[in-house]
């Protein structure tokens, strides 16, 4: 799969639901509406729809909620696209999630081809993270990271930069990710969805971010990457690396190699952008697997260059959906 601008798409984030245990403040809004049973995509759906992906030429699928490990057997799913890794297949299957539950399911993701996981987590502190979570506990998160370091997987802690929240926790955060040999990756707020808060009184740019940082660490230049939008660094100090996503202060949108798929089977050519295409009416029409793959061709054909997201209009939404609906 080509788009109009060169780029092969080779990558795909599959949002396995809408809901979540946790309502982060900037993600979502505390009494959120979820969507009905009915629209979201059957376990099986989802395994057909990622199947057809990879025959198109897809090596990387990550699976994002919601949160992705709330959703009823989903290690039924995993397991099904456990089997197509290898040769010919996907290189790499693995997901986002805000690490509630891996306590329990770590060694099962491990078990069937997982090698790999990113972990929201926006503060160590445990007053911080139940206010930025709205509820959660934060030796519940913890206990799960532990537990999947444990079963062997390689961990990416991904950390919100919130003005006022955690805004003097990256020396932290970075110390304690070198400590138990993680990488980190700091993230700009994105205008996704209306939430209760203005958004300009949480926007922090990584470029201030990054200059403090230095001051304590030495960042060196890395050519790494995983086929998402972070840009890297090595850690002098601890080995690991640590990554800046860069939405409204610098776009990243040049080598994009993505598409996003929702739950309901809504396929987002552009995070930041409105336009989709509908593969659940030809997943649910009775048609065949070629019928779905050109239906996916078709959209591929209509990727957009790049997203509209600019920090000067974070008081108002980009896109009206939440992240959590188009995949975190």
């Amino acid at each position: 799969m080509i788009d109009p601008y060169g780029r092969r798409i080779t990558y795909v984030r599959v949002s396995v639901t809408d809901r979540c245990d946790l309502r982060c403040i900037y993600c979502m809004a505390e009494d959120m509406t979820f969507l009905p049973k009915r629209e979201v995509l059957s376990l099986e759906e989802l395994e057909r729809l990622c199947v057809a992906f990879i025959e198109l030429g897809v090596k990387k699928i990550r699976l994002t909620g919601g949160e992705p490990l709330v959703r009823r057997n989903i290690m039924s799913l995993i397991e099904g696209l456990g089997t197509r890794i290898g040769e010919g297949g996907l290189e790499e299957l693995t997901l986002t999630t805000n690490g509630t539950q891996l306590a329990r399911m770590a060694e099962d993701l491990a078990r069937n081809g997982v090698r790999r996981i990113n972990v929201s987590l926006d503060t160590l502190d445990p007053e911080r993270f139940r206010q930025a979570t709205r509820w959660g506990d934060i030796r519940q998160v913890i206990d799960g990271i532990m537990a999947a370091k444990a079963a062997g997987l390689h961990i990416k802690i991904n950390m919100v930069a919130l003005r006022g929240l955690n805004e003097d926790e990256f020396d932290r955060m970075l110390a304690w990710c070198g400590q138990h040999g993680f990488d980190l990756c700091l993230i700009e707020t994105m205008p996704m969805g209306e939430i209760e808060e203005d958004r300009r009184d949480r926007f922090l740019s990584l470029d201030v971010v990054r200059a403090r940082l230095r001051l304590r660490w030495t960042l060196k230049e890395t050519s790494y990457r995983t086929g998402g939008p972070a840009r890297y660094y090595e850690v002098a100090e601890t080995g690991t690396r640590l990554g800046f996503i860069t939405p409204l202060s610098h776009n990243f949108c040049e080598s994009c190699n993505r598409v996003r798929v929702t739950c309901t089977g809504k396929m987002y050519m552009c995070l930041g952008q409105e336009d989709s295409a509908d593969l659940r009416t030809p997943l649910r029409a009775g048609l065949g697997d070629e019928a779905l793959k050109q239906a996916i061709l078709e959209a591929i054909s209509r990727k957009p260059k790049g997203h509209d997201f600019v920090a000067e209009r974070l008081h108002q939404a980009a896109v009206p959906r939440h992240m959590s609906v188009t995949g975190g």
